[in-house]
């Protein structure tokens, strides 16, 4: 039996593809089963007024709401459990052309920084490639002057296959969305900066996705993409004990993944 001890933490991320969708799909009974101390969700898809009207809520966690001015697009989510203190929660990156997207939401823990993000994506004819760029590069900017501070962890859909191993057709798939050489780029800057990729501290040559289309039965073919990531300051390096994708969990287009720290 796995022992945790009470100074891990346990954080979840997952693109739900719409929260009550995930409600409806099992989403309860795996918080339930995992209990994570912090989940991060993106893609909830969900107005602000509707997740007030319908309330929404997650027995036994704070429940912190950023969703996009556009209803049904977008959108994150932050839980922390009751019991877990010292945390605070800001929505938004401070730029209102990501912010009215929901695009992401910043925890400040005593010990670290977490970003809650959904990047943008490129979209198939890569019309939106210019907008994630400029995502990319503002939130570096955020992530560097929070950094100064304290050491940070970066989790969510980045809406790109970083390298080859990370997809089942890479040469199919070269320069198109989350497959372009400059989406790629940036992930690889991100790194050289002094970050590390979490899934790749364990699995260094371990072919695991956490998206698959819903077109062609790809996700029982396991013709996937992982494009859903933990990366984290090198500061952090010997203190992540585990990472994990939860590849066999349905709910949604895409996997829970895992941290503890």
């Amino acid at each position: 039996m796995f022992y945790r001890p009470a100074y891990f933490m346990k954080i979840i991320s997952w693109n739900l593809n719409g929260v009550r969708a995930a409600l409806a799909k099992g989403l309860p009974a795996f918080l339930d089963q995992e209990k994570p101390d912090i989940a991060c969700f993106q893609e909830i898809k969900i107005s602000a007024a509707a997740q007030e009207k319908e309330k929404l809520n997650f027995p036994g966690y704070q429940s912190f709401w950023h969703s996009a001015r556009r209803p049904g697009y977008s959108g994150t989510l932050t839980l922390i459990k009751e019991t877990l203190t010292g945390f605070k929660v800001k929505n938004g990156l401070g730029r209102a052309e990501y912010d009215d997207e929901g695009r992401g939401q910043i925890i400040e823990g005593p010990n670290f920084y977490l970003f809650n993000l959904y990047f943008p994506n490129a979209n198939h004819e890569l019309g939106r490639l210019p907008y994630k760029l400029a995502f990319n590069e503002y939130l570096l900017t955020v992530i560097k002057k929070l950094e100064k501070k304290k050491p940070v962890i970066i989790t969510g859909d980045f809406n790109v296959a970083h390298q080859e191993i990370d997809l089942a057709r890479p040469r199919e798939n070269v320069g198109n969305a989350g497959f372009t050489e400059e989406e790629r780029a940036w992930f690889t800057k991100l790194l050289a900066i002094g970050y590390l990729d979490s899934f790749r501290l364990f699995y260094p040559q371990t072919k695991q996705y956490s998206w698959w289309s819903f077109r062609a039965g790809a996700r029982r073919r396991n013709v996937g993409w992982r494009i859903d990531y933990f990366v984290i300051s090198a500061k952090l390096r010997k203190k992540i004990k585990k990472a994990f994708i939860f590849d066999q969990v349905l709910g949604s287009d895409h996997a829970p993944i895992e941290i503890e720290i």
